[in-house]
């Protein structure tokens, strides 16, 4: 065996063979078969991955914790360095380790070396830009080379779920493939049946393809910047009449990609010098806390904790006491929606898009098949069902989906 499927997600990746015809997914950490995509530098030692990785920081270690990778591809990051202990990192080096690491397992799990792949890759990278958008697909293209991959191709996201939802289906229908994500929002409009299924060529079955930038990691930004990084200071004026925090900071600690950029001293003492400037010290204090004991990622977590039980239960405190003893924040499912509804709807616009691009009416599209975490949010749901209130609704595998249906394709292309 030597041909998988890499669904390099934002927030978990997963790795699909095929054995005796029928795709499976590698379990990639322990009996689990998605790894979160996520890797810690502890000041000793190796490297951890996913859980482990999340789970050595969360308990305090002492290292760099580093999420949401592939959210650098088709930015300037990719070129970046970032600081790990007394070294300075390449991003396409970070990412080639986790990737790496992916691969080994995943060959633990075939039992030998897997040398052709077929990556996962959304509809754009980049929004609006499209030698941006090629210059992301090269720089993963050249890093699964170098990592040991010798065939390497791709296959858009949605169109990778469609294959798995393919093989559930009785007759033929059009179906619109919505792939909601950690980084981004993908769209495919298909003609799905399973009697063309094992045609080798089935380009003129794939009608339309459409996404957008916009994922849950977005989501767990705005819930952030909205609720708990007014607490630290977002907002709050500075002594001279008429000026405010600078924004930046709060945007670069909200984001996971980025969260790594204020722990290079500069940034921890221009908020010391703000925090004397700022009529609310106390709030920036807090801020300088986050960044001083690096709990950043802390934050991004427990935004995207709140997200997930909010949109679960309706509403939740949130606690912040690894910031400042009994400091918290309630936040309802109605204050979510608030905050996030302008990206669900930004979200839901491209289907129209899509369904323009292939030529179609919303009440011509027979089924609705949804996959990506961000599809568990309520208002992401409706917003997209509302968009083709006529077709059946299929729940896919919330994250194995395309990684199914991507061990297909290389099935596929390379036997």
């Amino acid at each position: 065996m030597t041909a998988c499927g890499l669904d390099f997600g934002t927030s978990n990746t997963t790795l699909g063979l095929m054995r005796d015809g029928i795709p499976r997914l590698a379990p990639l950490e322990g009996e689990a078969d998605t790894l979160p995509s996520a890797i810690f530098f502890p000041r000793s030692g190796d490297p951890l991955f996913g859980r482990a990785a999340m789970a050595a920081y969360v308990e305090g270690d002492q290292g760099r914790l580093m999420r949401a990778l592939k959210s650098v591809l088709g930015s300037s990051l990719v070129d970046e360095t970032t600081p790990v202990g007394r070294m300075r990192l390449g991003f396409r080096e970070v990412i080639g380790t986790y990737i790496g690491e992916v691969k080994a397992r995943g060959e633990a799990a075939a039992d030998g070396p897997l040398t052709q792949v077929v990556l996962g890759r959304p509809v754009h990278f980049v929004d609006g830009d499209p030698e941006g958008d090629a210059r992301a697909e090269a720089v993963l293209g050249a890093v699964a080379r170098q990592i040991g991959f010798e065939d390497i191709s791709f296959q858009f996201e949605p169109i990778a779920a469609s294959l798995d939802y393919e093989r559930q289906v009785q007759g033929e229908e059009l179906a619109l493939i919505a792939d909601i994500g950690g980084g981004t929002s993908d769209f495919s409009i298909v003609r799905i049946s399973r009697d063309r299924s094992g045609l080798a060529d089935r380009a003129s079955d794939i009608l339309a393809n459409e996404g957008v930038r916009i994922g849950g990691t977005d989501f767990d930004r705005h819930l952030s910047l909205a609720t708990i990084m007014p607490l630290l200071g977002h907002g709050s004026p500075l002594k001279r009449a008429g000026l405010a925090m600078p924004v930046g900071l709060y945007h670069d600690l909200a984001t996971w990609a980025s969260i790594n950029r204020l722990y290079d001293g500069k940034a921890l003492r221009t908020i010391r010098e703000l925090e004397r400037e700022a009529a609310r010290p106390e709030l920036v204090g807090r801020l300088a806390r986050a960044v001083e004991e690096e709990r950043g990622h802390t934050l991004a977590l427990a935004a995207e904790r709140a997200k997930i039980e909010v949109a679960e239960t309706g509403r939740m405190v949130l606690d912040l006491a690894f910031l400042e003893a009994g400091l918290s924040v309630g936040i309802s499912h109605d204050e979510m929606v608030d905050h996030t509804g302008a990206l669900a709807g930004r979200i839901a616009a491209r289907i129209g898009a899509c369904l323009s691009a292939a030529g179609l009416k919303a009440g011509q599209i027979d089924a609705l098949f949804l996959t990506g975490g961000s599809t568990r949010l309520a208002h992401v749901r409706a917003d997209i069902c509302a968009c083709v209130p006529l077709a059946r609704v299929v729940a896919g595998d919330t994250f194995g989906s395309v990684g199914t249906g991507l061990a297909i394709e290389a099935g596929r292309r390379y036997g």
